[in-house]
This record gives C-alpha cells, sequence and structure tokens, in this order.
C-alpha cells in the first residue's frame, strides 16, 4: 500500500509538474505559483482530494471548468449568482479572470467577502492551478478552458468619466420597466443605490458579454462610456 501511494504521489507530482511547465511556456500561467496563491482561497474553498465531502463557507473547486455558476447540490448561493448561472454563466478562462479580478463585475450581489485580485499574472497563476483539477489539464493550451482570455478590462479613462445624474435620469426609462424603483426585486434585482464603480463594472461585462443575459446585452451594446456613467451616477442617488 505504501508503494502504490508512493507511486500515486509521484505520478501526481510529475503530472502537475508537466502541467506548470506547459502553462507557463503558453503564457497562461505557473500553476505551481497558482497553487500558494491559492492559499487565501482555501480558507472558504476547497479543492483536490476529499474536496466533495468537506463542508467549507465557499463551494469545492473540483471539475470548476464548464461548470454552470451557482450549480453544486445543498449550497446556498446569493440570488445574484444564481441568476447568472440561470442565464448560462459558465466558469471558463474568461468569465474566472473576470471574477477574479473583480467578482462584482459577474455578480453585483456575491457573497464572496473578496475585493478581487488586480494582477494579471496572479490570476493567470490561481487558473493555472485551478485548471489542474478540472478535465484534461494537460491539454494547455489548446482547451477551451484555458484560451487566452478576452476579458472586460476597464481602463482609468473609462472608470474616471464622471456621470451626469440629471442625464442619466433621462435615459433611464428604459431601464424602469423592467427595475423596480421601490428597491423590491421579484427576480429582476434591484439596481438602487448600486455605486458607480459596481454598476459601471457590471455593464461593461453585459457589453463584452461576460455576463450572459441577452436583453442586458442587448441594452449595455446600445450604450456608450458617457452614457453607462450617467445611469450609474443617477442610480446610486435615486431618491424615488
Amino acid at each position: 500500500m505504501k508503494r502504490s501511494l508512493s507511486f500515486l504521489s509521484c505520478l501526481v507530482l510529475s503530472v502537475v509538474g508537466l502541467s506548470a511547465q506547459i502553462a507557463a511556456a503558453s503564457g497562461l500561467g505557473d500553476s505551481e505559483r497558482g497553487r500558494e496563491l491559492f492559499v487565501e482561497c482555501s480558507g472558504c474553498h476547497a479543492i483536490g482530494m476529499g474536496a466533495e465531502e468537506r463542508v467549507e463557507i465557499g463551494p469545492h473547486l473540483n471539475l470548476l471548468f464548464g461548470r454552470t455558476a451557482a450549480s453544486l447540490d445543498n449550497y446556498r448561493y446569493s440570488d445574484s449568482l444564481t441568476r447568472a448561472g440561470a442565464n448560462g454563466l459558465e466558469w471558463q478562462a474568461d468569465t474566472l479572470d473576470a471574477y477574479i479580478k473583480n467578482p462584482y463585475s459577474i455578480a453585483s450581489g456575491t457573497r464572496m467577502s473578496f475585493k478581487g485580485v488586480s494582477d494579471g499574472q496572479q490570476r493567470d497563476d490561481l487558473i493555472a492551478y485551478l485548471r489542474l483539477f478540472s478535465d484534461d489539464p494537460a491539454d494547455f493550451p489548446e482547451a477551451a478552458p484555458t484560451a487566452n482570455p478576452s476579458f472586460v478590462a476597464l481602463t482609468p479613462e473609462i472608470l474616471a468619466v464622471v456621470g451626469d445624474a440629471e442625464y442619466g435620469e433621462y435615459l433611464s426609462a428604459e431601464c424602469k420597466t423592467c427595475h423596480q424603483t421601490s428597491g423590491e426585486s421579484n427576480g429582476i434585482p434591484s439596481i438602487i443605490w448600486w455605486p458607480e464603480g459596481k454598476f459601471v463594472s457590471a455593464m461593461h461585462a453585459y457589453k463584452e458579454k461576460l455576463r450572459p443575459n441577452q436583453v442586458m446585452q442587448l441594452v449595455a451594446s446600445r450604450l456608450s462610456n458617457d452614457e453607462i456613467a450617467a445611469l450609474a451616477a443617477y442610480f446610486e442617488i435615486i431618491e424615488e
């Protein structure tokens, strides 16, 4: 038994090492560095052998790539992430990159108490590590889940746009046909009193089709940066 376990351990380490080399060569990230970074995630999430049986604050991350968001049984997800999953959000390299960078860009009401990772290389390393626990980790970089992501990147210029709340009120009529200004949701999330940065991130995520709601993708695609900023300014201070 000891000899079998030793052989298995060596085999696992060999696969991890090979995957790390392939990932690093492809520019997708270093899974070994990702393992070190994952320590900060391990307080809430389990991964690897026995992860499915462990009870953690957050869901286990085995077989994450290709998984529909908020789809594990016996775990209470936020309404926001549940809606995203119902709309078709699937965890792949691009959606994971956006979520790790800024969780609120993907699910505005996520329960995850995590501000995000701004360093792109660290995100690549984490994603490479998570990939090891999904199907066919040796398929770097050909496998779709590890293709180079084209995530939404909000430039300082976009975030610096000062929104005109009065103009935002004028533009808000279309939003109010679905989103209630009373603050109630009834299946459609409330967007009043959102911080401007949160609103802007969400709208650009729809614009880049990282958030999977087709109606919102269409709405966002028609809005300029100034118009998104104006709506964000209005809904942050709305008093209706």
